[in-house]
C-alpha cells in the first residue's frame, strides 16, 4: 500500500469553452460570459428573421442565445398582465399617486392604444 496518495474526486467543472490559444484576455472573457448554462432548445424561424437576429447579435456583441433570451424575456414581461400591473403600481407608488382609480383608468387607456 502506498502512503501519501489519496484518490479525490474533483468537482465537475461544468461545460468547457475552448478558446484559441492566441485569443486575448478580453476575447476569452467575452467567450466565457457568452456561454449559456440554461435549457437548450431548438426553434424554427424564417431565414430573414434569423439573419436580422444574427446581425443584431453581432452588432451588440452578444451571442444568439443571449439575444434570443433577452428578446423572450422582454416579450414575456410585456405580455404578462400581472407584470404590467405591478410596473404601473410601482410607478404610481413612486409618484405618490393616491387616486388609484384615476391612475388605473389612465393606464387602461394608454395600454389599449399601445401596440403589443
Amino acid at each position: 500500500m502506498r502512503r501519501g496518495i489519496a484518490a479525490v474526486a474533483a468537482p465537475d467543472p461544468g461545460p468547457t469553452v475552448r478558446v484559441k490559444s492566441n485569443a486575448s484576455k478580453a476575447q476569452r472573457q467575452v467567450l466565457a460570459m457568452s456561454y449559456t448554462f440554461g435549457m437548450k432548445t431548438a426553434v424554427s424561424i424564417p431565414d430573414d428573421l434569423y439573419q436580422a437576429a444574427e446581425a443584431l447579435a453581432r452588432s451588440n456583441r452578444k451571442s444568439r442565445s443571449r439575444l434570443f433570451s433577452d428578446a423572450l424575456r422582454e416579450y414575456l414581461a410585456r405580455h404578462s398582465p400581472d407584470a404590467v400591473t405591478e410596473a404601473m403600481d410601482r410607478v404610481c407608488e413612486k409618484a405618490g399617486v393616491e387616486d388609484y382609480a384615476f391612475a388605473a383608468s389612465a393606464a387602461r387607456r394608454v395600454l389599449k392604444r399601445s401596440e403589443w
